[in-house]
């Protein structure tokens, strides 16, 4: 969270209501920097859906797969997958298609 304050400024930080960020030191972490702070509902765990399904892609295709010796390889890699998502990877929610193919 540091390094994106340092380097880069959001408007808004989604997240759910788990304790890590409905703290007192989190959230005056983000007034502190004129972030808004939004919060999924209790009991909406659909809200964040397609991300969830997303970042479980990542995780069971990509990242418990590998090992990297540095974080400029984790980085890479991930990036990779990225591509290969969005371009090569057919979408059974897209009709088989690529992401890249229905949106670009």
């Amino acid at each position: 969270m540091s390094r994106v304050l340092r380097s880069d400024k959001c408007d808004i930080f989604n997240t759910d209501q788990g304790s890590q960020f409905t703290s007192d030191g989190f959230t005056k972490l983000l007034l502190d920097h004129a972030i808004k702070i939004s919060m999924d509902g209790k009991g909406r765990a659909l809200d964040n859906v397609f991300v969830e399904r997303l970042w479980r892609s990542v995780k069971y295709e990509c990242i418990y797969l590998h090992e990297w010796e540095t974080v400029k390889e984790l980085r890479q890699s991930v990036a990779e997958y990225f591509n290969f998502y969005n371009n090569e990877r057919p979408h059974q929610g897209l009709n088989g298609q690529t992401p890249a193919s229905v949106y670009i």
